[in-house]
């Protein structure tokens, strides 16, 4: 037979089983586009979370006191690596710093303290975080940019920079450059407005430190809630951060790990996690959206093997007139190979569909940076429907086969 003939006759067997063939199909529909809408929101989860580390400085080094095996690489609340109820909490101060200096590869240090206080602006009052940084070094250890205005300088004093959130919507009246806020009872003028990035970032203070100890309750002279390192190189920072814990052990006369009293975490770690995180999500969603598929394609070889005992006498009548097996065999392969093509096309489509949908149900990380919309390459078009007729022809090859085997006889007399 010629293939055309093939084509032919496998598109008569499912035009003419059409109840049973469409309930098939609406398996692999459901399965295909379940798989699809999945993949495509983790990869645009996977694209926005990766836009987002491009913004971050990938090397800075964060230590902050307070220790915890579990969480010494990871990040914790305001950037450090912070430990659970069972740290043991020790403050950070100059001393810290001394025993940083003349590493190789190191840049800048930052010393940082933090505290969320009551800021007060045309007779609105808020509480908001506020940082206290080295002016000197900060603008150098940071992606922020500035909307208007300036970013913090060596000389400042009583001055800040605000996010952009804080300009124009904590307050009813929005905050311009060289306003003054008053920050417990204590005047500060703003010098900088930030961009707006979407993030924390947002709704923070940034001031000299040495401001920021007279504004900031329980903060001290000379003690630090983190104390931030710049390298020069991503390549730097596994090597560095090892520098830094051997440095401060011998400094704070910490002789056993387990002994320590301070944490050490880096944002290459954070964004190697985060996109691992997503990835395992991603994958995880998928497996769970393919067990649909593993349905789809149950139902494509319980159809054909309908078909085939409902065409037995026609598979013995072909034979007899000199079908031979493998005619019969792509027959029928053709025939579940269109169950699943069609089904794939449906199933991208609805896939789609979903994608587009995916913004309006809750997905939050869709809508940061005002980008709303699922990425659905062709590629992965291509894919879902690649893989839908792949388990059609699987699904329904031995079925096909069977048929295939069927003698001319045996098949004639089949009621």
């Amino acid at each position: 037979m010629r293939n055309a003939t093939y084509v032919k006759m496998a598109l008569n067997m499912l035009l003419h089983s059409k109840l049973r063939s469409w309930l098939t199909i609406i398996g692999i529909v459901i399965g295909v586009g379940a798989v699809v809408g999945i993949i495509s929101l983790g990869d645009s989860m996977e694209a926005q979370v990766q836009n987002r580390l491009a913004d971050m400085d990938l090397t800075s080094i964060t230590i902050t006191p307070g220790y915890s095996g579990a969480q010494s690489r990871m990040p914790g609340p305001g950037g450090g690596g912070g430990g659970d109820s069972s740290s043991t909490d020790s403050e950070l101060t100059d001393d810290d710093v001394d025993a940083l200096q003349g590493i190789d590869g190191v840049l800048y240090v930052d010393t940082r303290i933090s505290g969320s206080e009551e800021v007060d602006y045309a007779g609105e009052t808020a509480t908001l975080s506020i940082t206290g940084v080295d002016p000197q070094v900060w603008q150098y250890m940071n992606t922020l940019e500035v909307e208007s205005g300036r970013l913090l300088e060596p000389a400042d004093n009583n001055v800040a920079v605000i996010g952009s959130s804080i300009a124009t919507e904590i307050f009813d009246q929005e905050i311009g450059v060289n306003q003054v806020v008053a920050v417990n009872g204590k005047s500060v003028r703003v010098v900088g407005i930030l961009e707006e990035e979407g993030g924390g970032d947002d709704r923070k203070i940034y001031m000299p430190i040495d401001s920021a100890v007279d504004l900031i309750e329980d903060a001290e002279e000379d003690v630090f809630d983190s104390i931030v390192v710049k390298v020069e190189d991503e390549d730097l920072v596994e090597p560095t951060i090892e520098e830094i814990e051997e440095r401060l052990m011998i400094s704070r006369q910490i002789h056993q790990e387990k002994d320590r009293d301070f944490s050490v975490s880096s944002s290459l770690s954070m964004a190697e996690s985060v996109t691992e995180m997503t990835s395992s999500m991603t994958l995880f969603l998928g497996a769970i959206a393919a067990v649909s598929l593993l349905v789809g394609a149950v139902g494509i070889a319980n159809t054909m093997f309908t078909s085939v005992l409902e065409k037995t006498k026609e598979i013995g009548t072909m034979k007899a007139i000199g079908a031979k097996n493998r005619d019969i065999l792509l027959i029928f392969v053709v025939n579940s190979a269109m169950v699943g093509f069609v089904g794939g096309v449906f199933g991208v489509m609805l896939g789609a569909c979903v994608s587009a949908l995916f913004p309006y149900l809750g997905v939050s990380i869709m809508r940061t940076g005002g980008d709303t919309g699922i990425s659905l390459s062709p590629d992965l078009m291509l894919f879902g429907l690649s893989i839908a007729i792949f388990i059609g022809i699987v699904s329904g090859a031995f079925p096909a086969y069977r048929a295939s085997k069927l003698k001319p006889v045996d098949a004639l007399r089949y009621e």
